[in-house]
């Protein structure tokens, strides 16, 4: 069933997820046919109004991620050296997706397509910019900062696709074999729909397995098909606000995404703070921004986490407690260093889950760790 048409759906970055601003033409035109862009990440994109000019979108978006270097960008081979994702239903009027396809009377068939080239391509790309025309602006992102994974080898395209069952996805997620489970959900995504059912488990403790598990697997997979997590993660922010399911799992892999691949869906976190003040879903939000945290600090930094604050002032559940204190020492936030100082030697004690894991643990312990966080210098790492 199509949505409300007169709700306002801004695009987004299919890469990042973050919100894009409108493409425009450059100033200085060169063979720009179509208004482009660039997201935060360093993805570029450009828009096509009519969705019936693609071909020549996709070329112009490769050359201007290249900075207009056609030679580099002729010799680029798709998926080994730049990732491609879409937007369709765009209306280039008023920058929004439309999903019904008509707005005012009018038929929408726009779309926008992003390149983001890989690392290395893109620190090719910048040195010859650098050399012909000086420093080319960086992206707000710097990812050589962050170590990211390596590019999942390309499969044999003779090889016989495989195809994925609930039964095979729940075997291989109880052992842990996320080789065998990235080998399925990149010959058939349905992979992660399955992935995404098995969170829906009243035991906690297969709940934050299976979202380990999840993190990994897309991980990997993202760096092939980012597209096709981002839209998972999509899917789980929707599952989180549907008054009429339980969303048991989603908020707990959601943060395993991310902080598996930060630096591709660290735009995601601050979604995360819109179920901050659901009661159902605190101590799991605290979990994913913490172990968000453990990776990237400064992403979780980044979004308004001081409304956070309160809850070591206004509650006395040793489980918020110990998780707030635990994302609070991973993000060094001596805005609360005196309340956490209270809650040393508090015996209470609670569970949290690392790596999947099941770790038994006290408040007091975990304020220990918190101030040594805290306190560390900058260039050190604290073991937690």
């Amino acid at each position: 069933m199509a949505k409300n048409p007169a709700i306002k759906v801004l695009p987004w970055c299919p890469f990042c997820g973050k919100d894009i601003e409108k493409p425009v033409i450059p100033v200085q035109r060169k063979m720009d046919e179509f208004p482009t862009a660039t997201c935060q990440c360093g993805a570029v994109y450009v828009s096509d109004a009519t969705g019936h000019n693609l071909g020549a979108a996709m070329i112009e978006c490769l050359v201007h991620a290249c900075n207009d270097n056609w030679e580099l960008a002729w010799d680029l081979l798709p998926e080994e050296d730049y990732l491609t994702g879409r937007l369709e239903n765009y209306d280039e009027e008023t920058h929004q997706i439309v999903e019904t396809r008509v707005l005012d009377g009018r038929i929408i068939r726009g779309t926008l397509y992003f390149v983001r080239l890989n690392e290395a391509v893109a620190a090719v790309a910048d040195e010859a910019a650098e050399a012909t025309a000086g420093d080319k602006n960086k992206s707000v992102e710097n990812e050589d900062q962050f170590p990211d994974i390596p590019p999942e080898p390309q499969r044999d395209p003779k090889r016989k696709k495989k195809r994925a069952n609930k039964t095979e996805v729940k075997k291989l997620v109880e052992e842990g074999n996320v080789d065998a489970l990235v080998d399925l959900a990149m010959d058939h995504t349905q992979t992660l729909r399955f992935l995404q059912r098995l969170l829906y488990n009243f035991d906690s403790d297969f709940r934050y397995h299976c979202a380990h598990v999840t993190g990994l697997v897309c991980a990997r997979l993202s760096t092939r098909k980012p597209g096709k997590v981002s839209d998972l993660l999509h899917r789980m922010f929707e599952a989180c606000v549907d008054s009429a399911a339980a969303h048991w799992g989603q908020i707990e892999a959601i943060g395993s995404i991310i902080a598996a691949r930060p630096s591709l869906f660290g735009g995601f976190t601050r979604h995360l703070l819109m179920h901050r003040n659901v009661p159902s879903s605190q101590i799991q939000v605290l979990w994913a921004l913490g172990t968000i945290a453990e990776k990237r600090p400064d992403i979780v930094r980044a979004t308004p986490f001081y409304s956070l604050f309160d809850l070591l002032k206004t509650t006395d559940d040793a489980v918020l407690l110990g998780h707030a204190v635990r994302l609070f020492g991973r993000i060094r936030a001596t805005e609360v260093k005196n309340r956490i100082n209270e809650l040393t030697g508090d015996p209470r004690p609670l569970t949290v889950y690392e790596e999947g894991r099941p770790v038994r643990t006290t408040v007091g312990e975990l304020a220990d760790i918190a101030l040594q966080q805290i306190d560390r210098p900058s260039s050190e790492k604290i073991e937690n």
